[in-house]
């Protein structure tokens, strides 16, 4: 009796206990330790938590941050009581057990984005996540008050999805030295590959939480070219790249805004083998136990070509292309296609950087239509080098209250997404058509609508940001009026 009545004492306590630690559903719990300091801790020590709920168990991998200090995140994909144990080969690390309870969350915590309906995305909690989304590369590698600019211009910016590189890049407009490194120096100066610098990694996983709070999701590239051996991150051995995903995934897995993209033009990195890209794949979706979107992105260029994105372990389409032809795209993968990069407005000498403000709003209405997302980037002159796709601060150009606008009419269709449905016509067969008509300028447009079902009718001005109403409704076969003029369309819902 004494030995039950222990136990039932015990869960009680534990039942307390959690309560008084308390995290959102999709939030981030953390659980800190202190441990060994001698040796080298990132690659002597072995640390995880393993979280219970009843059947459900998730393993999830620990990491030293500095000083002594050991963590383990966890993101918990229920609400409700998770208990917890942790797992190491550092005595006084392992057998540290524990108890919190996951509350409901908060307003604007939707939970990670997954994909849904095959071509498209949606949140956790099932509200639909459509892609309007932008490139900084080299943001994080800013001074602070650059960085807080941005995010300051990010906050009444239409985009809901930011790429951004975790190495710091050395390229044209960008040729600074940055703030932070990702790994120590050895006694001669040289990278130490096996020593993280946590200072650099707080950094940025702050930054990723400040872009969560904007609602913004961080596209992380965890690899690049545009370094050409001036620090050697992309030259690493195999044995530091691996170990450099595993530290990554295990700091930054638990944040909920998180999307991996293996790397930005991955052919370009010709000291990687396709079967190194196979294996970062494979590590990434191993290390992360919440299935963050997984992707990679491609040279448009001579000699550039894409990754085989029928592989289990790639998520959605990340591609390089001023040729938005998503049909074809969304044909041979069948996963969701999103043209992060198709070129950028600005003014540079470079062609990708010149496309005027018109043709990046055009660019994104043909993947609309087209059953599919598209990038924004701008690249304007600036007397800092100060351009928007490397380093952030502000923005100059024309296209973002576009693409605002954009996001609202996508914002007001059909729950599971839009589908093609001919060249110009993307909707719901029978209830929803939004028509574009691009560079077109017809004074007359004709539709063959179901029989028997009435439609309203919507002119939009893509560029003027308007939306006509017309009187009535139409149905059948039927002919549109219209201003004649570009950048039009016409929007077509079932009327009740």
């Amino acid at each position: 009796m004494k030995n039950a009545l222990g136990s039932l004492l015990a869960v009680g306590l534990l039942a307390v206990a959690a309560r008084a630690q308390t995290v959102e559903q999709w939030g981030l719990f953390e659980i800190g330790l202190k441990g060994p300091t001698n040796g080298n801790p990132f690659v002597d020590v072995a640390l995880s938590g393993v979280f219970r709920q009843g059947t459900n168990v998730v393993s999830v991998a620990g990491f030293y941050d500095g000083n002594g200090d050991y963590r383990i995140r966890f993101m918990p994909p229920q609400p409700g009581l998770w208990r917890y144990e942790t797992r190491s080969n550092g005595a006084e690390l392992t057998g540290q057990t524990g108890a919190f309870t996951a509350v409901a969350p908060s307003a604007g915590n939707r939970g990670p984005v997954r994909v849904a309906n095959r071509f498209h995305f949606a949140y956790a909690d099932g509200t639909p996540f459509r892609q309007i989304g932008t490139t900084c590369y080299a943001w994080t590698h800013q001074t602070d008050e650059l960085e807080e600019q941005t995010l300051k211009t990010l906050a009444t910016a239409p985009f809901n999805k930011l790429r951004m590189c975790v190495f710091p890049k050395y390229y044209e407009f960008n040729r600074g030295e940055p703030g932070r490194y990702p790994f120590e120096r050895t006694a001669t100066n040289r990278w130490d590959f096996t020593r993280f610098n946590p200072l650099f990694f707080q950094h940025l996983e702050k930054r990723i939480g400040q872009l969560g709070d904007l609602g913004i999701e961080a596209d992380l590239i965890l690899f690049h070219p545009y370094d050409g051996g001036h620090w050697g991150f992309d030259g690493m051995d195999a044995a530091a790249d691996d170990r450099y995903l595993r530290y990554v995934a295990a700091r930054l897995s638990a944040c909920r805004n998180v999307w991996w993209s293996l790397a930005n033009e991955w052919d370009l990195m010709k000291q990687k083998s396709d079967g190194d890209w196979d294996r970062f794949f494979q590590i990434i979706q191993a290390s992360d136990p919440y299935a963050h979107l997984r992707s990679i992105h491609n040279f448009n260029g001579k000699g550039g070509r894409l990754y085989d994105h029928t592989k289990p372990w790639v998520t959605h389409i990340s591609i390089q292309s001023s040729d938005i032809v998503p049909a074809q795209v969304r044909d041979k993968f069948r996963k969701p296609v999103i043209y992060d990069e198709c070129q950028y407005e600005g003014n540079i000498a470079n062609d990708w950087g010149n496309i005027t403000a018109r043709e990046m709003v055009h660019r994104f209405w043909l993947a609309t239509i087209g059953g599919a997302y598209a990038g924004h980037g701008e690249t304007y002159y600036h007397p800092q080098d100060i351009l928007w796709w490397s380093k952030g601060g502000v923005l100059h150009g024309e296209s973002p209250a576009r693409l605002a606008f954009l996001r609202k009419i996508l914002a007001d269709a059909p729950q599971e997404g839009l589908e093609p449905l001919d060249r110009s016509t993307c909707g719901r067969a029978g209830e929803y058509y939004l028509s574009y008509l691009g560079n077109h300028q017809p004074a007359k447009r004709k539709f063959k609508l179901p029989v028997g079902a009435r439609f309203t009718v919507e002119i939009i001005d893509t560029w003027e940001m308007s939306i006509v109403s017309l009187p009535g409704t139409v149905e059948g076969q039927c002919q549109i009026d219209l201003p004649g003029k570009p950048g039009l369309a016409i929007r077509l819902r079932r009327a009740p």
